[in-house]
């Protein structure tokens, strides 16, 4: 059974391992924060990978990895006389024991909405100059649209109803159909993308992770195509040399056969 004791000394010996690491291999040597941060951006997302398919394994790994990322660059700030690994452990100790005034002080809450809320306030109290100030600049834009999204309603800037939303992405569906006549492609950029933040909004009024339900299409669609390609190389004929009939065929069959299952 795990103990803190356990835990803590599991931690100093991945401590101690990276600064033996730093000090005797020549590519840890080498490292900087800025080699490292395209290695964490590839390890954060291996990580929602197997989040994705609740491989509980890989988690464990992943965990893992970017937990020496995390210790890598302390390292590193270490080395720069410009921040230790314990200021970092404590600082975001004493952000969460603020930002948690419903468990550490005399705050009465609700529901998880009034816990976000609160943050928000918080951190506007902290100097943030906007409620939109904490989403990073470079999430992808889906899920930028969404972190938007749920800031702005913390400060009542929502619709009331699903229905509300799915007029507006209606009206944006509209829109675009004008921009495609008049071919600016300006314009169409620009109501193309006012459709996909109206179908995230909505995404979010349906509680469904936009994000995580494109990628569950994406993952669908390379399945299919995958056993399309296989079918048609058993069948003699590449998809190359087929016709789009010929190929929809075999699309609608795969399709009817995992409906089937």
């Amino acid at each position: 059974m795990q103990t803190n004791e356990s835990l803590a000394q599991s931690f100093l010996r991945l401590v101690t391992i990276m600064d033996e690491l730093r000090e005797q291999c020549p590519w840890d040597r080498k490292q900087t924060i800025h080699t490292l941060r395209s290695l964490t951006i590839e390890e954060t997302y291996e990580l929602a990978d197997a989040i994705s398919d609740e491989d509980w394994k890989s988690i464990k790994e992943e965990i893992g990895d970017l937990l020496l990322h995390i210790v890598f660059y302390a390292r590193i700030g270490r080395e720069q006389n410009k921040f230790q690994l314990q200021d970092a452990i404590e600082g975001v100790c004493t952000k969460l024991i603020h930002r948690h005034p419903h468990i550490y002080g005399d705050i009465k809450v609700q529901d998880e909405e009034e816990v976000k809320q609160n943050w928000e306030k918080l951190k506007l109290k902290e100097g943030k100059s906007s409620i939109l100030a904490g989403v990073p600049v470079s999430l992808p834009a889906t899920v930028k649209a969404l972190r938007l999204q749920e800031k702005a309603k913390q400060v009542g800037f929502e619709w009331d109803t699903r229905e509300q939303v799915w007029d507006k992405v209606k009206e944006e569906m509209d829109e675009l159909q004008t921009a495609v006549q008049h071919d600016d492609k300006t314009e169409k950029e620009n109501e193309l993308g006012d459709l996909f933040f109206s179908l995230i909004n909505y995404a979010r009024f349906l509680d469904v992770d936009p994000e995580t339900a494109l990628d569950r299409t994406n993952k669908k669609f390379i399945e299919r195509f995958t056993k399309m390609e296989q079918q048609a190389i058993a069948a003699g004929k590449p998809l190359a040399e087929m016709s789009l009939p010929e190929m929809d065929a075999i699309w609608n069959s795969i399709k009817k056969q995992k409906q089937a299952d």
